[in-house]
């Protein structure tokens, strides 16, 4: 049976039989090449006898391609023009750096697109504490975990077709009842209530959209972020944090002994390296590290860990803070040795977005080296922006400057 089976490769219209026949000559012409020049001395018969060699080989590599490419078109008929970054991600990037990225928003999305050129062990753990937009009212109306960051993570590492990662970002317009919505949004809580697990759901959906490298929640609990302001008041919601209008003093979860998820500790064990942000540090960063023992984790691995501060300043949570505010507030709600590493960037600004960041109360963070050195960090000073419309990190830039940094490191080290 299995034998006629292997004779329909040769049935009319399957595509092979042509390319395994020159193949075959091929193979008859160079053995008939080297038996010429073994036999004949005449150097003119020779000659002759190297050309059939060429023209075997030839013949060879034509026909094994062309019965490659028979192959591919069955099995990937829409992608066989891509066969070589599908090839590149399996054997490259499956060998690159393991990389865990803690945080949330738009910083964290940003950082990841860079960092997937590079690696696909990537681990983005991300935080489930908003309670605003869309996600605050999923979250309300379904009790669901908030789906917002962590699709925005999931199209961020998609390696789709891009008409998936733009159906994901959809955002249904007013008018409706699904106003204000992204369609990625909808589509994990409606996967997250058919599979009864919010966990599955992004499992599902990683799948759907084939990324390179995986999204976890920091934690399946749900949680609220609460902030102690320096006038001694309270705000709850994470939402609600930045409109509070006094100073953030501390910020702590609740309830305090939510569970990380295992997936979350174990790559932070087996990481090369950890990275903090982008992203709001009282809001996306801090949430993550205040779950559990996570930030024990972070700082018992062996793994190097950086942190990627913010360029700009947030109104009602970092204003005035320089970069060293930054890892200083990072510091107090975890221990010592947190980050071993800063980036912060220090390229100028254009004028007319100082202006239009100046309206919004948002201002450039002063890279204050010197007090970063101080506080036993290296400093890792780059122009890491990419300032068109906002003035954001430029995901290229940044993971290029990370993973530069990643390498250098493990050859002073091997």
């Amino acid at each position: 049976m299995k034998i006629l089976k292997a004779f329909k490769w040769l049935y009319p219209g399957m595509w092979v039989k042509r390319w395994i026949t020159l193949s075959v000559f091929g193979v008859m012409m160079i053995s008939m090449g080297f038996v010429m020049v073994l036999m004949e001395p005449n150097a003119r018969n020779k000659t002759f006898a190297a050309f059939v060699i060429i023209a075997g080989i030839l013949a060879v590599v034509t026909g094994i391609k062309r019965i490659i490419k028979s192959f591919v078109t069955i099995f990937l008929p829409e992608e066989s023009d891509g066969l070589v970054d599908k090839i590149y991600q399996k054997r490259i990037l499956e060998k690159g750096p393991r990389i865990v990225v803690l945080g949330g928003g738009t910083g964290l999305s940003t950082l990841i697109h860079g960092l997937k050129e590079y690696t696909s062990n990537i681990t983005a753990v991300v935080t489930v504490a908003d309670d605003g937009g869309s996600s605050g009212r999923l979250r309300k109306e379904y009790d669901v975990l908030p789906p917002g960051d962590i699709r925005n993570c999931l199209v961020a590492l998609a390696d789709a077709e891009p008409l998936m990662g733009k159906l994901f970002q959809f955002r249904f317009e007013e008018g409706s009842a699904l106003a204000g919505h992204s369609f990625g949004n909808l589509f994990i809580t409606a996967l997250s209530k058919v599979t009864g697990n919010f966990d599955a759901a992004i499992k599902e959906s990683s799948k759907v959209l084939a990324i390179r490298g995986r999204v976890v929640p920091s934690t399946l609990d749900k949680i609220s972020l609460v902030a102690e302001h320096v006038d001694g008041s309270e705000t709850v919601g994470e939402s609600a944090i930045p409109k509070a209008g006094s100073p953030i003093k501390r910020v702590h979860l609740r309830p305090a002994n939510c569970r990380p998820t295992e997936e979350a500790i174990e790559d932070i064990k087996k990481a090369d390296a950890i990275i903090l942000g982008p992203g709001s540090l009282y809001t996306s960063i801090m949430p993550n590290l205040l779950v559990g023992k996570v930030y024990q984790e972070i700082i018992a691995s062996k793994a190097i860990k950086i942190y990627a501060c913010n360029v700009m300043t947030q109104k009602g949570e970092t204003d005035d803070y320089k970069a060293s505010d930054h890892l200083k507030a990072i510091v107090e709600h975890t221990a010592p040795g947190i980050a071993e590493y800063c980036i912060i960037n220090t390229a100028k600004i254009p004028e007319e977005l100082l202006k239009k960041y100046k309206g919004e109360k948002s201002y450039p963070v002063f890279p204050d080296s010197e007090n970063l050195k101080r506080m036993k960090c290296k400093v890792v000073e780059a122009h890491i922006i990419n300032p068109k419309d906002y003035v954001r990190h430029d995901p290229a830039k940044l993971a290029k400057l990370i993973i530069d940094l990643i390498t250098s490191l493990k050859k002073s080290k091997g």
